[in-house]
């Protein structure tokens, strides 16, 4: 017992912390089974490339599991403890741990493995055994803990997760150099979207020795899904949900923004004025791939430039925007960065905050490019877009070693410039100014090839372009 302002406060027993533990552990009481609330869900490809790291025995490393809120990170950690099982891994030999439960406050990663062994009587110490820690930034100096268990007892495998993508990555980097492995989990891809709703046959994909192509079933089905992608797609649990759907302002704007803007981001950083960091990024969802400044946002909202550059960084760390930087017409960069797009990194965020959009709303453009971006955000390609005073292009690829540019698309949601390619004249400037062969410009529901003084105009459909770069990312990173 202890007092606190005069009142006797119980504290909170051993016996209550090992009855949480059992909970959060139900296959030990009932081997091989996870909760059903987990199983509901199927597994989203990405597990097919977390899941060989949680094997791997080559190299000992914990694994850091990172990526924003509702991503289905809890959700792939039990999956994956359903796959050891069916492997003939143990029951008692796999634990999770919640870390952000009230009962956790203030224990250690070690103390937590003590608890473990209260438990179930196996020696940690020297027995080969799985603990997954979930939301693992909430527990002080985890990276520096993790490092010691990974070198400690390298007979058992340490997985850890958690949401805030960047800063976790620095520590991982700071402090667990050669003893982590980062692995992020974005939000849903066009391609897995369709793959977990079943309706990937709307796409015929073709294996070929020396390519991969994709091929169209029925543009008009596909692009309704592209729509529903575009406004709800970036969630699991909202695309299996149509109540969810209904009012996507509650999920998204409740259960993801509003905690990382009031909860994670304050913690992680001591960021103070909460107002002014939520009407930046307000502001900057409403504007997601249209170009802005430091000095227009600056004299917006009347916050210094510097702070609007470190909100900017904190957005970025919980992975709700990311920062994409100019080239003029050379490809060349900007020595000073003073305009920049910024895309959310996923459409389905500006719909929850504004309103859906209808495949004719003026606003589909903008969120068209920032569904294709939000592709492109998964293979850690660094990608550019091209201004200058004429004209301006989308995306834009540089070779790291020339400065030169390897490859440019232009993004409509407009069967347009199929028709009159010839209206495409600051692409095909940018093309010649780089020697570029052939460029990809993406319509509405038009696919062809058409050559324009010496360069070949690939045009494909939007939602094709999103689905082929989804499948493209995963499927090459699984091979």
């Amino acid at each position: 017992m202890q007092t606190l302002n005069g009142e006797t406060v119980k504290r909170i027993s051993k016996e209550q912390i090992l009855k949480q533990i059992k909970i959060e552990n139900p296959w030990w009481a009932n081997p091989f089974k996870v909760p059903k609330p987990f199983l509901r869900w199927s597994s989203r490809p990405y597990l097919h490339l977390f899941f060989p790291l949680i094997q791997s025995r080559t190299v000992n490393r914990a694994v850091v599991l990172m990526g924003p809120r509702r991503v289905g990170k809890t959700v792939m950690i039990h999956h994956a403890i359903q796959k050891l099982l069916e492997e003939g891994i143990k029951p008692h030999r796999i634990c999770y741990f919640s870390v952000d439960h009230p009962l956790y406050t203030g224990l250690g990663l070690e103390q937590f493995l003590e608890l473990y062994q209260a438990v179930t009587k196996i020696n940690y110490q020297n027995q080969k055994c799985f603990f997954f820690f979930d939301e693992i930034q909430y527990l002080k100096a985890w990276e520096v803990h993790l490092k010691v268990l990974v070198d400690r007892y390298p007979a058992s495998k340490f997985i850890v997760s958690g949401s805030a993508a960047a800063a976790l990555r620095l520590k991982s980097l700071e402090s667990g150099a050669g003893r982590f492995t980062d692995f992020l989990l974005p939000p849903l891809t066009f391609y897995e979207y369709l793959e977990l709703l079943g309706e990937s046959g709307l796409i015929e994909v073709s294996e070929n020795s020396d390519r991969r192509s994709f091929h169209v079933v029925e543009i008009k089905a596909l692009n309704k899904a592209f729509l529903h992608y575009v406004n709800f797609g970036g969630y699991p649990e909202v695309i299996f949900s149509e109540e969810i759907q209904q009012d996507p302002h509650r999920f998204i704007k409740s259960d993801v923004i509003d905690k990382v803007l009031l909860r994670d981001l304050p913690s992680l950083y001591g960021i103070d004025n909460i107002q002014d960091l939520n009407y930046l990024f307000t502001n900057l969802a409403f504007n997601t791939a249209n170009e802005v400044s430091l000095q227009e946002l600056s004299q917006g909202s009347g916050v210094a430039k510097n702070t609007i550059k470190r909100y900017i960084e904190y957005l970025e760390a919980a992975f709700l925007i990311r920062m994409v930087h100019r080239v003029d017409r050379s490809a060349k960069r900007f020595k000073r960065a003073n305009f920049f797009k910024v895309y959310l990194t996923n459409p389905s965020i500006r719909s929850a905050l504004f309103a859906p959009v209808k495949a004719d709303d003026e606003g589909m453009g903008a969120l068209v490019e920032t569904a294709i971006f939000s592709q492109w955000f998964h293979s850690g390609l660094p990608l550019y877009y091209g201004r200058w005073k004429e004209g301006e292009v989308d995306i834009v690829s540089l070779n790291q070693a020339t400065g030169k540019a390897q490859w440019a698309v232009e993004v409509k949601w407009s069967d347009r410039f199929y028709k009159y390619p010839d209206k495409l004249r600051s692409l095909l400037h940018f093309c010649h100014s780089q020697n570029l062969l052939s460029t990809r410009v993406t319509t509405r529901t038009l696919q062809g090839k058409k050559t324009i003084k010496n360069v070949i105009f690939e045009f494909e459909p939007s939602s094709l372009y999103c689905f082929s770069l989804g499948y493209n990312i995963i499927h090459t990173k699984m091979a």
